[in-house]
Formats: C-alpha cells, structure tokens, sequence
C-alpha cells in the first residue's frame, strides 16, 4: 500500500531534528571504525618518513614505522590496513619481475606486520604500475598494454603476497580475466582463505594523480591508461565488470573514485547485495586537505560528511587516507 505524507502541521519534519538526542534516534545511517582500510606507503630505510607533498599529512614510511601505523590502526579500531610501496627506480623494468620477488617492500612488510599485529587484516595492491619502467598496470610492449600476459604476471604476484601473509588482495589492473586466474592459483597453492578484494569498476580518472607521486609512477608512466581503465561515461559497463568479477570468484569489490561515483556504488549495492567498498583516492582527499588549509571549509566536518556519503550510497566500507583521524574522532 502506497503511504501518502501528511501536510503540515501535522507533519513537521522538524519536530525530529530539535535535539542532538532526538537526531541521533532517526540518524538513517551510521559510519563506525569498523567501516574503515587505511591505505599507507611504504618506502625503504629504517626510521623514514617521507611527506607527499601532493597529499597533505599522508607520508611514505619505513617497515618499521609501518608496523607502528598497523599497531595504530589497530588499537584505534581500524580493521584493515592496504599497502602500496614506493620502489627504488633501479628495481624497475619492463617485465616487473620486483612485482613477485619474495623480499620485495610489500612483502617484507607482510610479514612485518603479521609477527607483530596479527589481528589486523593486511591488504595489498596486486598491480604492476609500481614495478613498471613504463608506469602502466600491465606489460607493455611496442605501446599496447598485453592482457593475458600481463595475467601470468599478476597471478606470480598474488600467490607471492598470499605467500608472505596477505589477507586481502586488491587487484587494481583492470586486466581481462584476472581475478578467475588468480582465485584458480589461490586454490592450487593452498591458500583458500585469502579474499579478494577486486577493483571491479576503476575509472580512467584525472583524481589519482597524487597517489601517483606517492608510489613513484608520475614521472615514469607513458601516455594513459584508458584502454584498460573505465570510461567516466560509463555505468552499465560497471554492472557488468562486476557481476563478471564475482562470478569469477572475487569475495568483495570496489568502486574507484569514491565521491564522484556515488551512484555507482549504489548501483552495484543495490543489485548483487555483495560487499562493496569505495576508495576515497588521494585527489578527492588532496582537494578536501587543501581546501581546508586555506580556511574555505571545516576539514574535519568535511571529512565525515565525505565518508558518510559512502554509507550512504551503500557501501560496506571504504579506503580513506583518513581513517586514523576519524576513528579518533568517532573514539571521542
């Protein structure tokens, strides 16, 4: 039965937001801890921090520093940390053959983090744009970037994070067929239990520009990545990445961007009901930082409103640089 919305006065919407108490007993939606993936970076060095100019407060650190941040997180309630490494320039190539070595930053710091904060979930970036000589997510060669072999790399850097700890892995390439690779060698190797966490609709965006100084690809990467990275333009497309990643085996998936997608986080919610996570990049978390540090907005009220408009579109949890900050302010 449709219901029909009295006329006023008999309905005052204001009548429920007079009071804090009486908001917060109609508040529709709700953002907790639990909520939270602190994306960090990594760089090599004992006792390193290293700002990213790009991105106000968020800094590279040390393996050592990092385990602090994963016990941080940890004592603040944060449920999962993701990381994305800063790799020597001199251990790039054309075929990233880094993206797999055992003792690489991301997997050195696996382990790390697993010895020493072994409730916290530890994601990581199955890409090869860190590794890359060229920049790009996939191998490159004479300028197109190669599908199915850039597959076979990705799988040897999956089973290697799943080898040191991982207990998340996000694959972010946007390759064809990928995630059924990966999930069919998961399962050869013993390791069943590792989720996938699948960048099912990533964009072709101009917001991930300062992520890219952070891990080092700005000055590296040639020409774009549109022929593998989604058309803004585009949402049916989105349904269909995911519905194919969960068939093949992807436990949860990510909208990327967040804010300018909303909708498409509320699409896919709305029609698979499977976990869905956004990340807040760092263009859309530079843009609010800036913004801020000149006195235009209230960073911290901006801050929640951001990530509440996540909730709010439906997402499960989301990727933000701030989530210490706003764990802190929802601990009070």
């Amino acid at each position: 039965m449709q219901l029909t919305q009295g006329a006023h006065p008999v309905t005052r919407f204001r009548r429920l937001r007079r009071t804090a108490a009486l908001r917060n007993l109609v508040q529709e939606t709700t953002l907790t801890t639990g909520d939270l993936i602190w994306p960090v970076f990594l760089c090599d060095g004992v006792n390193q921090r290293q700002p990213v100019v790009s991105m106000p407060g968020v800094e590279r650190r040390s393996l050592d520093l990092v385990v602090e941040a994963a016990a941080e997180a940890a004592a603040l309630g944060i449920p999962a940390i993701c990381l994305f490494p800063y790799t020597d320039p001199s251990l790039k190539t054309a075929t990233c053959e880094e993206a797999w070595n055992p003792e690489n930053l991301t997997n050195r710091a696996i382990r790390a983090i697993k010895a020493q904060v072994p409730d916290i979930a530890v994601m990581t970036d199955v890409a090869l744009d860190p590794y890359n000589a060229h920049g790009h997510d996939g191998l490159v060669v004479d300028g197109i970037i190669l599908n199915d072999e850039t597959v076979v790399a990705l799988v040897k850097m999956a089973l290697a994070q799943a080898d040191a700890g991982a207990d998340i892995l996000g694959p972010s390439d946007m390759m064809d067929g990928r995630i059924g690779a990966m999930r069919s060698a998961l399962e050869s190797a013993g390791h069943k239990d590792v989720a996938i966490l699948s960048y099912a609709a990533k964009y072709a965006s101009a917001f991930y520009g300062p992520f890219r100084d952070a891990v080092g690809a700005s000055g590296a990467l040639k020409g774009d990545k549109k022929t593998y990275q989604m058309n803004p333009a585009n949402s049916d497309e989105a349904i269909r990445l995911v519905a194919r990643d969960l068939a093949e085996g992807a436990d949860m998936v990510m909208v990327k961007p967040g804010m300018p997608y909303l909708d498409i986080c509320h699409r896919v919610k709305e029609t698979f009901g499977a976990p869905t996570f956004a990340y807040q990049v760092s263009g859309e978390y530079a843009m609010i930082q800036a913004a801020a540090q000149n006195g235009w907005i209230d960073g911290e009220k901006a801050m929640v409103e951001s990530l509440m408009a996540f909730k709010r579109a439906g997402c499960d949890g989301i990727l933000t640089y701030y989530a210490p900050a706003v764990a802190r302010l929802l601990r009070g």
